[in-house]
């Protein structure tokens, strides 16, 4: 992706050169592994890991702080990461203003190790995710070196972008009104029903993340999209399961199969129309 040169976003919280952080809810070991495997791109996965882990993990811990100096290349990526919400920021305040809508930028958060938020505590074992109880992005950026060397993802700097613009979907979806709906959904039905309304809300995101492609194309390197596509490959419910425990179960989806994610992604780069999100009329 063409990025060096361009506006970056104000809205990024580098906290990186900072670790610890008071109650820690997600450990790492099998509680963190089995974490990033469920809510891997988690949608609004801070509420979820939260609340979950509240229970399991109840005991307090001593906070800490530490400086921990940013390297070069942390400094270059922290860069690139406020070139893609830059993006993200212009392209949807269009879209929004098209719309009759005003669009609400959101934060996005860098982290190491853990991190506190409204929607409880979180570690990197959660993987990148949208909180919105204060409507922030989270993101620890190693979580891409284990996008790669775990989920056989091809990698690259537009494998972020893609997971980047997959949460501000949620953003959009909070802002519509479309997260709220669905929770209100889920109600009353069963497991397997509320599952299907989640992968409909991830999918949708996926969608989100293509038309923000769409309108960005004239930065776009020859392979972004592809690096995209992999990375959603990587992390459909099938792959994860097939690897996690050798078979799948369907009805215990919540995010989507590779192929979904694919599929989603790109129409929403080819059509670059929001009101061609319909995925909670087809996954139903």
């Amino acid at each position: 992706m063409k990025w060096q040169g361009r506006r970056q976003s104000d809205n990024v919280e580098d906290r990186r050169g900072i670790s610890g952080g008071g109650k820690t809810l997600i450990g790492g070991g099998v509680i963190g592994i089995i974490i990033l495997l469920l809510n891997v791109f988690g949608g609004e996965t801070g509420q979820t890991v939260g609340s979950v882990l509240q229970q399991m993990q109840g005991g307090q811990q001593t906070q800490t702080e530490a400086a921990a100096p940013l390297s070069k290349e942390d400094q270059e990526m922290g860069e690139f990461v406020k070139v893609v919400l830059a993006d993200n920021e212009d392209i949807w305040s269009k879209i929004f203003e098209e719309h009759g809508m005003v669009y609400e930028k959101p934060k996005l958060v860098l982290f190491r190790g853990s991190v506190q938020t409204a929607c409880g505590g979180a570690s990197s074992a959660s993987g990148p995710f949208y909180c919105p109880g204060d409507r922030k992005v989270y993101m620890d950026l190693g979580f891409f070196e284990e996008l790669k060397t775990k989920f056989g993802a091809k990698g690259g700097d537009f494998a972020i972008a893609y997971v980047i613009s997959h949460e501000i979907g949620h953003h959009i979806q909070t802002l519509m009104g479309t997260s709220d709906k669905m929770r209100q959904e889920q109600s009353g039905k069963s497991e397997a029903q509320a599952n299907k309304l989640s992968v409909a809300l991830e999918l949708q995101a996926d969608f989100y993340a293509g038309v923000w492609a769409h309108y960005n194309k004239e930065n776009l390197d020859v392979g972004d999209i592809d690096e995209a596509l992999s990375a959603a490959n990587a992390v459909g419910d099938d792959a994860i399961q097939s690897k996690m425990q050798g078979h799948v179960v369907p009805d215990s989806f919540t995010h989507g199969t590779s192929e979904q994610r694919m599929y989603w992604f790109k129409k929403g780069f080819n059509t670059g129309d929001i009101k061609e999100g319909t995925t909670f009329e087809e996954i139903r």
